[in-house]
């Protein structure tokens, strides 16, 4: 699988890292699965942390999730992934991230290091054992 992505929008990921840090930021990757399996994502839908017990996980509450479902049907997008910010740490899976995770959906880190945002990558939960895979991360250049 392979993750595709505007450039814009991974410069607001690492934006929504930045004023987030040092809590982590999360949303949902929007778009449509193309040709070939490659998720392209067409928007994001920036959500709260509603994590409050610990900043460095987070939780998207399930009426949040529910509204952005239901706007993304309308615009005829669907969640392909999610995103968050792992602050002071590198944009590799947690336990945490890897046990809360889903078959088939990328999950996109971006690292935010003493609050400036960095590498991203993406990844897949392996659909056969509790394990994390890194998926090809496709950043398409502003023309």
């Amino acid at each position: 699988m392979t993750l595709r992505l505007p450039e814009e929008l991974l410069g607001d990921i690492r934006r929504h890292g930045e004023g987030a840090y040092p809590a982590e930021c999360c949303g949902i990757l929007a778009g449509r699965v193309a040709d070939a399996g490659v998720k392209e994502v067409a928007r994001l839908g920036p959500a709260v942390n509603r994590r409050t017990d610990d900043p460095h996980r987070y939780l998207i509450a399930p009426d949040d999730l529910r509204r952005l479902e239901r706007d993304l049907r309308l615009e005829g997008l669907e969640i392909v992934g999610y995103y968050h910010s792992h602050p002071d740490h590198p944009a590799v899976p947690s336990a945490f991230d890897t046990e809360h995770a889903w078959p088939w959906y990328s999950y996109l880190i971006v690292r935010v290091e003493q609050g400036r945002g960095l590498e991203a990558a993406s990844w897949t939960l392996d659909d056969e054992q509790p394990l994390m895979r890194p998926e090809s991360l496709e950043v398409l250049s502003e023309v």
